[in-house]
Parts: C-alpha cells; sequence; structure tokens
C-alpha cells in the first residue's frame, strides 16, 4: 500500500476527541509532535488545502505515518505535547530554548528537614521551591530564613534512634545560635515542623499567614512577662513585613494569580510568567521558542503557559493573558484586564518579555555580529523576494523646505551597517523650483552613471523615501541606464510605511515588528537626517552669503568668525574698529569696517 493510500485510510480512523497527533516520516522518525480540540478535524486540515507557508507543505510532504493519543482535555493535550517535544525534539516543532539548570530551594525528605540550594531535583519525596532565574533571588529567600529561623546544616541521620543513644553532640552552630540542636533534644520534633511549615509558607510567598501565627505568640508570650521571647517574635514579624514591602507589590487584593504575556518576531516569540501571591510578585521567568512553522502567538503563548505552569508548580486558578488562547480548561479563569492593577501586572509583563527579546538581539550581535547581520540581511531578502542577500544598500531623500536650496542625500549601508565614508550629497542642478520627482530622477541618475563610469559596485538594493511618485521618478533613470531588473528597488512611503514595487499598485505591508521594516526605517530616518543637514548648512551659507559675501576679499571664515562674536549683521555695522580688530586681522577688520561706514554716509 502506497503512502497516500496509508494516509487516506488512517483520516477516516482517527476519533473526535481531543489529543495528540504524531506525524513520522518513511524512515519512522517523529517530524512533527501537534494537539487539538479535535483530532479529526486538525489532522485532516494539512491533507485537505494548500498551506500559505512553505514549510508547512513540506512538512505535509513527509509525513508517511500518523498515530495519535486521546486525553481527557485540552489542557491534558496540551502537557502531552509539551512532554513528547522535550523527549523527541521533532524536527519541525517549536524549538524551546532554555538549556540553563536553575537553582532550586529543597525543603529535604528526612527528620528534622534540612534547607538548602540545589540545581539537582531528585524524586524523593522532598519539596522543591523554583525553579529561580536569578540566584541573588533565591540566596535572598534563603537568607531571610536563616535570619529567622535557626536550623541545621548537618546531614547526620537523626533519627529517634541515634538521638537517644546520645550518638551526636553539639556543634559550633548551636553555640553561635544558628541551630537548636535537636541532635540531643534540645528542640522538640513538633517544635521543629512548625518551623518548617511556616518555612514553605515564606518561599510560597504567603507572608501574612506566617505574621498571622507569629503575633498572637508574641502576645501570649508578652502577657506572660517573656518579654526577651516577645522581642525576638517582634523582630521576626518586622523583618517578614520589611521583606514583603521589598517585593514588587500591586494590590493585596490579588491573590495567587498567573500573568502570562508573549512578544514576538518572524523567527522567535518570547513568553514572560509573573507569580502573584498576596499582592506580591514572588516570581518572574521568560522562555524563547523558536519557531519552525510560522507558529502564532496564540499557539505559543499555550505551549508557554503549559510548559511554565508545570515547571513552577503552579495551581492558580486564576490566569492574567493579554488575549484569550484557544485552551478550555474547568479549573483555570482566563482573564484579560482592560484596567486596574491586573492591567499593571499585564503590562509590567509584557515590558519584561520586550527587554528578554532585546537583550537576546544584544548577546547574539555581540557573540557573532557576522552571523547577526546575515540573519537580517537573508530576511530582509526572503521578505522582499530577492533573488540576491543586500549586502550593498542605498537610499535616497530629498530636502527641499519651502523651494529654497533643493538639495538630495544618498547613505550606504553594508552588510547592514551605515558605511558613512559612502555618504553622499547632491545639489540639484537641472530641475528649476521645487520639483520633488525631477530631483529624484536627477540624483539617481547622477548617482549610478558615476559608478558606472568609475566601474565601482552597484547595490542589490535601492530604497526610494516616497511612495509610488517617486518610485517611478526613480525608475525613469534606471531605465535610462539599463539599469532595471538589475537592482532591486522599492519606495516606502510615510504614512503606513507601504512598500512599493515597481508595476504593482498593491503594497506590502511589513509586521511593525519586523526587523525588514526596522531596517529600512532605519535606511530612510539616517537618510532624511544627512539630507537635512545638508539643507540647512547650505542655508546658513546662503544667509550668510547675502548679507557679508559682498565685502570684497572677505571670505567665509572671516564671515563666521564675524558672526560669532557679534551673533549678527547689524551688530558688525555697529562695532568700532578696534572692536573688530579683536576678532579678526587689522587689514580685514578695516576693510569691513570702511565698507559699513560707506554704506552708511551714502545712506545719509
Amino acid at each position: 500500500m502506497n503512502v497516500l493510500a496509508n494516509i487516506s485510510i488512517l483520516l477516516k480512523t482517527i476519533p473526535t476527541k481531543p489529543g495528540v497527533y504524531q506525524y513520522f516520516n518513511s524512515d519512522g522518525v517523529i517530524i512533527y509532535v501537534g494537539k487539538a480540540k479535535n483530532l479529526k478535524n486538525r489532522v485532516s486540515s494539512y491533507f485537505n488545502k494548500q498551506h500559505e507557508g512553505g514549510k508547512t507543505n513540506l512538512l505535509v510532504k513527509q509525513i508517511a505515518d500518523i498515530k495519535t493519543l486521546v486525553v481527557g482535555s485540552e489542557l491534558e493535550a496540551l502537557l502531552l505535547e509539551n512532554n513528547l517535544i522535550k523527549k523527541y525534539q521533532p524536527k519541525y516543532n517549536i524549538l524551546l530554548k532554555d538549556d540553563k539548570t536553575y537553582p532550586w530551594i529543597c525543603v529535604k525528605n528526612e527528620r528534622f528537614p534540612r534547607v538548602f540550594s540545589t540545581r539537582n531535583v531528585v524524586k524523593d519525596g522532598s519539596a522543591y521551591f523554583g525553579p529561580y532565574a536569578s540566584v541573588r533571588m533565591m540566596n535572598t529567600v534563603l537568607e531571610l530564613i536563616r535570619s529567622l529561623y535557626p536550623l541545621r546544616n548537618c546531614n547526620y541521620n537523626l533519627s529517634k534512634e541515634n538521638i537517644n543513644n546520645n550518638k551526636f553532640k553539639v556543634c559550633l552552630e548551636y553555640h553561635i545560635g544558628n541551630c537548636k540542636a535537636p541532635c540531643v533534644n534540645e528542640q522538640t520534633e513538633e517544635e521543629y515542623n512548625q518551623t518548617v511549615h511556616q518555612i514553605k509558607d515564606i518561599i510560597k510567598g504567603n507572608i501574612n499567614s506566617v505574621t498571622k501565627f507569629l503575633k498572637p505568640l508574641m502576645k501570649s508570650y508578652s502577657e506572660k512577662l517573656e518579654f526577651e521571647k516577645a522581642q525576638l517574635i517582634k523582630e521576626k514579624i518586622q523583618t517578614l513585613e520589611n521583606y514583603q514591602s521589598k517585593s514588587v507589590v500591586v494590590s493585596p487584593t490579588i491573590n495567587d494569580v498567573d500573568v502570562f504575556s508573549i512578544v514576538s518576531d518572524e523567527s522567535y516569540g518570547f513568553v514572560n510568567y509573573l507569580k502573584v501571591i498576596n499582592g506580591a510578585i514572588i516570581q518572574g521567568h521568560t522562555i524563547e521558542l523558536k519557531k519552525k512553522l510560522d507558529e502564532t502567538d496564540d499557539e505559543l503563548l499555550q505551549i508557554g503557559i503549559a510548559e511554565l505552569r508545570v515547571r513552577f508548580e503552579s495551581e492558580s486558578k486564576e490566569v492574567i493573558v493579554p488575549f484569550k488562547p484557544d485552551l478550555d480548561d474547568e479549573n483555570i479563569k482566563f482573564t484579560i484586564p482592560q484596567r486596574g492593577d491586573k492591567k499593571h501586572l499585564l503590562e509590567l509583563s509584557e515590558r519584561n518579555a520586550k527587554y528578554y527579546r532585546l537583550e537576546r538581539k544584544k548577546q547574539q550581535a555581540n557573540v557573532n555580529p557576522t552571523k547577526h547581520s546575515d540573519r537580517i540581511l537573508e530576511r530582509l531578502q526572503k521578505d522582499l523576494r530577492m533573488p540576491e542577500k543586500p549586502i550593498h544598500i542605498e537610499c535616497f531623500d530629498n530636502s527641499n523646505i519651502q523651494g529654497t536650496n533643493p538639495v538630495a542625500a544618498c547613505v550606504v549601508f553594508k552588510d547592514g551597517k551605515p558605511s558613512k565614508k559612502d555618504y553622499r550629497h547632491f545639489n540639484i542642478k537641472t530641475v528649476e523650483g521645487p520639483d520633488d520627482f525631477a530631483s529624484m530622477t536627477e540624483i539617481v541618475y547622477r548617482r549610478y552613471k558615476h559608478l558606472l563610469e568609475e566601474n565601482q559596485s552597484l547595490p542589490q538594493l535601492i530604497v526610494i523615501d516616497g511612495g509610488k511618485g517617486q518610485l517611478s521618478a526613480a525608475l525613469k533613470s534606471l531605465d535610462a541606464l539599463e539599469l532595471r531588473g538589475k537592482i532591486t528597488i522599492i519606495g516606502i512611503a510615510k504614512r503606513l510605511e507601504e512598500i512599493y514595487f515597481p508595476n504593482d499598485a498593491v503594497p506590502l505591508y511589513l509586521n511593525k515588528t519586523s526587523e525588514s521594516l526596522k531596517i529600512i526605517q532605519y535606511l530612510r530616518n539616517e537618510a532624511h537626517r544627512f539630507g537635512i543637514t545638508h539643507h540647512r548648512n547650505k542655508r546658513s551659507k546662503a544667509a550668510i552669503k547675502s548679507e557679508l559675501a559682498e565685502i570684497e576679499s572677505i571670505g567665509y571664515k572671516t564671515t563666521q568668525q564675524l558672526l560669532w562674536k557679534f551673533k549678527s549683521v547689524t551688530q558688525i555695522k555697529k562695532a568700532t574698529l578696534e572692536e573688530l580688530e579683536a576678532v579678526v586681522s587689522k587689514k580685514r577688520a578695516k576693510v569691513v569696517f570702511d565698507y559699513f561706514d560707506k554704506k552708511l554716509r551714502n545712506v545719509d
């Protein structure tokens, strides 16, 4: 039986229940794992339509066998999908990039439990809290615990038999007050366990439950006139309240809530998680997901929720999200806040996700700048449907303010970065009056005629600052030089950031977060800045020339020196000869003074 016939039979027998589906290639290797509310509808959709994404079409061509696993709910399907992806790492699935071993706080499963940090989670019945993305945060919690509660840190087997047989002796930790010596029956197991219970509450962020227990105890000691014990309890309460005040407190009314947000670009998704207990953020973590099949934000968010809730062992009933994920679970209430403290929490989570994405990009650029530039240029090539990678890009902009001193600018990017030594200014020579289209035709023609005559390399991409009109004007020059079709050329219109191609009335709209759009905007903005700077300099020179350059033997440098000192031509006219000589040479000062003195006498 051939593959298509086998797939056709399998599609007819797939159940309509929620579950997980696995695609295998002809070698029996899992190449994709997915989850669905309705397995039959989801799996069939891969084979009954043409997909927009090229990777999805490639996946479908490689499917030789399908297996499904039915589960009780969509959430169970999501968790199972996540576990299978981690186990088999299929070629076409999102790659979860998070290879660090994060630290945990362990409350050991033993008599008189120890509390310590570890990076190895062992299934021995011990309680593990974390993981902590920040070692500093974990150490802060451990230091708080040690300052509040004397605990043993030895690894002795404190069984009843060993203690009753006087097998141990008190150590230095007992003498300096860090341990109450349960090894020699100085502390009962009940008292010790009560301490451990409070420690667990503190680690979970339930500070209020601990203070509620301690306050009546302090009052009881005080009533019994045991003021030293009461004072110790009071200091513990103050330490706890001080620790809680340093947490990121949102609102005491928000209790036991998970917050998730997502930001993404063409290749990656970044899901941030915040854990809120009693109005304080006690945990925060961001994971990076590498896209394989142009997955949507909804799909990425679902994976993030499943992964992080399992990792942090969260059982929160309320989950704050930016949008309702396509995930139904009767034990979870999804909240999409519009205002108030919950909205502020979501915004904080989004800021953390954006910051993490920015940091990752900076790290990639610093570690391997060439690879970083290549990736951006390859994306630009793909988005603009170019035949080759745009290693050399040039962008043109006209600067024509109120119809005066028309100039233009050409900026050059090589390997995705500005090549400022190759920037060029143009004074418009053949166009009368403010005609931006004719000016664009002139400068593009002059630029590439010069490059051809000098036998210099041409760019792979030309960006024109403007819409269809400016693009058409530039194309006239490429036609005249027989370069049309040899260089990719686009126009970018400012209003909606539309990308125009020659002979195509429908513009391309790139994603606002796209790196391709960002580099095109960078080119446009740099050309505008460079052009405006030249235009201002030209206007300044023209203004100076109109006032002072009429004086014979007085050049631009002398004019600048005089204006710098006297601020205006009017003040120069009023200056005495001695004042002028203090700024420029006696000879030039005399020329300027005589010129204005003569004009003044003629007017009179």
